[in-house]
């Protein structure tokens, strides 16, 4: 019996669609990679950047530390939510509109933030980040493909999620940098400005992107059931949760465990951060032959990571080996998920996307829910065991679903 497409294609669609894409190469190719790239960095800096500031927003708006923590909270599940309702929301409307529109919320939402005059007002601002970073991530994880010729697509992919490493190693450290120098509303103003210009670059760089198809949330539904599908959305829930669960706290265990000094943090952070971006390109490569491969290993090595720190990582050296193979392997997580997703479901990339994006914003929340209270309940170095077991659980899932994912992820 011939089963219906969860995304048919429509008539005379095929040819039109491969002419769009030799068009959409010439017009696009690396300098609308790169804006798309500059676009990832923005978000996820955006989402990011209350980490370094907690202590001045809580002081000037008047709340609690733990209250202000909330304007990351918001964010991330805004995002979650947004990520998957967004694209069946969009219908056809033309992508590279979409995107400059999104971008143009974050801006909003950034340069509110600096502005707020209370608690409520920066939720407000923060809800629009939420809905800016989903948007954006959903959408500009699919447009690899489309942007540059086949050959390419993985590099261009990985050129596009360093953006996710690179907010991380510059975007947040200097945001809190400039919040020191001229206030945490300068670093928002800041970061709204880095969003306009991010806009600008994406309307200028991106060709044309008319919607490969329409997306209805029924649809995107039983795509999230579809077993390939489904596989890879579990195991990116569980790498995610077991690292933010372990590194939400990691500062604390180079303290207690490893005797790290205050002053050393930053600078083991930074080099966590610099060879995480070298693992997504390494990663990249890897998907582009293998993602199941290159999955198992990264949360195999996540595993063995997370679980030797409180072992032997009782020294600085040896905290900061430690620390490189984990930036290695949590680098490229991301873009191995997504090379997972895209060929579990080349026929909806852009609805894959969504679905990927939505489950890996929420499993941030929830690794940072879940350390916390397994920190609370059992010490900090209980959330290294917790963090291995889940990075330990991901794999064990991509090992017993090898038979059931077939050639398209193998």
């Amino acid at each position: 019996m011939r089963h219906r497409p969860l995304f048919p294609a429509e008539p005379g669609g095929c040819l039109e669609h491969m002419a769009l894409k030799e068009t959409t190469h010439r017009a696009g190719g690396w300098p609308a990679v790169s804006a798309v790239a500059g676009a990832t960095f923005t978000v996820v800096t955006s989402e990011m950047l209350p980490v370094g500031l907690l202590t001045p927003i809580s002081r000037d708006l008047g709340v609690t530390e733990g209250a202000a923590g909330l304007t990351l909270a918001v964010t991330g599940l805004v995002a979650a939510m947004s990520a998957p309702l967004l694209v069946p929301a969009l219908g056809r409307l033309d992508r590279r509109s979409v995107l400059c529109a999104l971008m143009a919320v974050l801006t909003a939402g950034n340069l509110l933030a600096a502005w707020s005059p209370g608690f409520t007002v920066m939720l407000v601002a923060r809800v629009l980040v939420g809905i800016g970073m989903g948007g954006v991530w959903a959408i500009a994880a699919s447009l690899a493909a489309r942007l540059v010729p086949p050959r390419s697509a993985a590099s261009a992919t990985s050129l596009i999620f360093s953006g996710i490493a690179v907010a991380s190693v510059l975007g947040v450290p200097a945001g809190a940098h400039l919040g020191e120098l001229a206030g945490w509303r300068a670093a928002f103003a800041g970061a709204g400005g880095v969003s306009l210009l991010v806009l600008a670059a994406l309307a200028v760089s991106l060709p044309p992107l008319p919607a490969e198809q329409a997306i209805r949330l029924g649809a995107m539904l039983r795509l999230a059931g579809a077993p390939r599908v489904r596989t890879g959305l579990v195991v990116v829930a569980l790498l995610v949760v077991g690292h933010f669960a372990a590194y939400t706290y990691v500062r604390p265990v180079l303290e207690e465990v490893s005797g790290v000094g205050a002053g050393l943090i930053g600078t083991l952070l930074l080099v966590y951060g610099l060879f995480g971006v070298a693992g997504n390109f390494a990663a990249g490569a890897g998907a582009a032959r293998s993602p199941r491969v290159t999955l198992l290993v990264l949360g195999g090595t996540l595993s063995v990571t997370m679980a030797l720190v409180p072992i032997l990582g009782l020294t600085t050296l040896a905290a900061a080996a430690l620390l490189v193979v984990w930036g290695l392997a949590y680098g490229g997580v991301s873009v191995a998920a997504q090379s997972w997703m895209l060929a579990s479901a080349p026929h909806a990339r852009e609805a894959a996307s969504a679905l990927f994006a939505g489950v890996f914003n929420a499993a941030i929340a929830l690794g940072a829910l879940t350390g916390g209270l397994a920190a609370d309940a059992a010490g900090t170095t209980a959330v290294m065991w917790l963090g291995a077991a889940f990075a330990a659980a991901a794999a064990l899932v991509l090992g017993t679903a090898a038979a059931a994912t077939g050639r398209a992820t193998r």
